[in-house]
């Protein structure tokens, strides 16, 4: 019975301690609904910027071996020059320097990854055009066929700043032009950033593909599949203009290239998911030339040479460079390229590629 009175005395004060407690309570939960949808919207829009981001690869025992055996540099992209006269929305390789190696530098580079077996040489930029309006692209075209005498060599440009005496110069010497085009609506083209004044994109393809059959160059089409795009039916273009291949990219996000605070670029609004493009894949499925990449086949599976000949290991989602192969060597800068040699040929990255076994009809 002694027990009863401290219960009650207690109940007694916990009853008066929880009325102001209940009052509090209640202001709480009418703010919790506007706190929840606060962070909702913040985590969504960190989630909309950090779309089409992918976590690096974990690898396994069997990467770790692979990365000790020899890499041999079959085939290289050799991105000589970060310039550019297009502004596209997503471009992962930009004008971060104005930097270009003087020539005889790059000529001694090339050798060397001609003797540790380099195969194919594929020159991009930027633009590989713009500098010196393409006279030292053509001595190195020039120099990889004449004297080096590679199987294969080929040039990725947006093809605003070709002409036709190029070819009659350096013509002969090239295996393969490919041109990006992500669209045959050239406003769809103004918006990514492929537009130059009164220049038509478009236009400017069919000129080009004409050039290619007269000075027999096989021809080629990259199309980065984005936000912009990816609605787009092209089979109809495509078929008529006839490339040997049509390699059509996921856009893919790259930390200090198109993406985080010291990029030049926001490729967030151009991201699309992998349900997009392969939606985007299966409506192209009966074009015969074309080339699928996602983002997975792409980042780990090229050799790709920044502009002081240094390989850029992408596994990490940036571009983490080696040491100038010029410096130490092809063997000891490849070791960190992060290149997946396995990825590359599943992909398809090694195929007919010198225009003397393609046997085209000129």
């Amino acid at each position: 019975m002694w027990m009863l009175v401290p219960v009650s005395f207690t109940l007694k004060l916990l009853s008066a301690f929880l009325q102001p407690l209940g009052s509090l309570w209640s202001s709480l939960g009418a703010l919790f609904p506007r706190l929840r949808a606060a962070f909702w919207l913040a985590g969504g829009k960190k989630s909309q910027q950090q779309r089409g981001r992918r976590k690096p690869r974990e690898t396994s025992r069997e990467d770790e071996e692979d990365r000790d055996l020899p890499i041999t540099p079959t085939s290289v992209n050799y991105h000589f020059t970060r310039q550019c006269n297009y502004k596209c929305g997503f471009c992962f390789h930009t004008a971060k320097t104005s930097f270009v190696l003087p020539l005889a530098e790059a000529k001694r580079g090339l050798l060397l990854l001609k003797e540790a077996g380099m195969e194919k040489i594929n020159f991009s930029g930027g633009e590989p055009f713009i500098h010196d309006r393409g006279e030292y692209l053509g001595q190195l075209v020039k120099f990889c066929k004449r004297e080096l005498q590679l199987p294969s060599v080929s040039v990725v440009s947006n093809g605003s700043l070709i002409r036709e005496r190029w070819f009659q110069n350096y013509g002969e010497y090239l295996d393969i032009l490919a041109i990006s085009c992500d669209s045959f609506d050239e406003q769809v083209n103004v918006l990514i950033g492929r537009g130059q004044g009164n220049k038509n994109h478009v236009e400017n393809l069919q000129k080009l593909r004409t050039w290619c059959k007269n000075y027999r160059v096989a021809f080629k089409i990259n199309s980065v599949i984005n936000r912009f795009n990816v609605d787009e039916d092209m089979k109809e273009q495509i078929k008529a203009l006839n490339p040997i291949r049509w390699k059509v990219f996921q856009c893919l996000i790259i930390e200090g290239e198109n993406s985080g605070e010291d990029a030049l670029r926001e490729a967030g609004p151009f991201v699309i998911s992998d349900e997009e493009f392969e939606a985007f894949l299966d409506r192209h499925k009966d074009v015969p030339c074309l080339v699928p990449e996602s983002n997975q086949k792409m980042r780990d599976s090229y050799l790709i040479l920044d502009e002081y000949m240094r390989f850029v290991n992408c596994r990490n989602g940036r571009k983490d460079p080696s040491t100038s192969i010029l410096d130490v060597g092809v063997e000891e800068a490849i070791k960190f390229s992060g290149f997946d040699e396995k990825m590359f040929l599943k992909r398809g990255g090694k195929y007919v590629w010198s225009k003397a076994d393609l046997k085209l009809d000129w």
